[in-house]
């Protein structure tokens, strides 16, 4: 009788200690600066429903990516995976500028052409359809007027491209852009800037939950 209390007792101690995260959903965010902004909120929104995990540091460029996505994804099961590149890709850089970053769209080089960037999205895209996790792409965000190493509008044509690749592999895309442009004027870093203030993240992370959610649900 002592040794079935005892027995008794363990598990209760067991089931209390239990996480319920252990059983919820495993969300994997692969993304740069502007997806390290935003999944704080998006991680509190969906916190009673998936585990949200963003990969270690800056996800960077597309090339980067491809260095990296190994470790990433690592050996979970994940559900979903949403991923995107692009700002990295599409900025040019000059290793003798005094500017953060070296950027320099004067005498600067493009990361990675289009062409480039098309490529490396579709080595990215057949090695996370590898997994079993629903994939999710989210278009790269808005880029101001005076933005020291970024074109003005080539995000419309990185995104267009990455969007022909989604396409192709059957992907879902989650076009940010438009709304990210509206959430800039009042929630910008600054007006040369890519960033966002917090404000302007908690606004970009309701979309991204949407999304996540209807495929958390499906």
């Amino acid at each position: 009788m002592k040794y079935k209390l005892i027995l008794i007792g363990c598990l209760a101690v067991m089931l209390a200690s239990f996480k319920t995260t252990d059983i919820l959903p495993d969300v994997l965010i692969i993304g740069d600066s502007i997806s390290l902004g935003y999944t704080p909120f998006v991680r509190k929104a969906l916190k009673d429903k998936a585990n949200v995990v963003h990969n270690k540091g800056n996800a960077q460029h597309s090339g980067y990516g491809l260095e990296q996505i190994d470790e990433w994804i690592g050996d979970k099961k994940w559900d979903v995976i949403q991923f995107n590149w692009g700002l990295w890709d599409l900025c040019y850089r000059n290793p003798e500028s005094k500017n953060q970053g070296n950027r320099d769209k004067v005498n600067g080089k493009v990361t990675f052409t289009l062409e480039e960037y098309e490529h490396n999205l579709e080595a990215l895209v057949v090695r996370l359809k590898e997994t079993d996790a629903k994939l999710i792409f989210v278009t790269t965000s808005y880029v101001p007027e005076g933005e020291l190493g970024r074109i003005v509008k080539s995000d419309k044509a990185y995104n267009k491209v990455a969007k022909k690749v989604m396409k192709k592999y059957g992907v879902t895309v989650n076009d940010i852009n438009k709304i990210s442009k509206k959430i800039h004027k009042d929630h910008g870093a600054g007006p040369k800037d890519v960033h966002y203030t917090k404000e302007g993240y908690e606004q970009l992370s309701q979309p991204v939950v949407k999304i996540i959610e209807k495929y958390l649900n499906d």
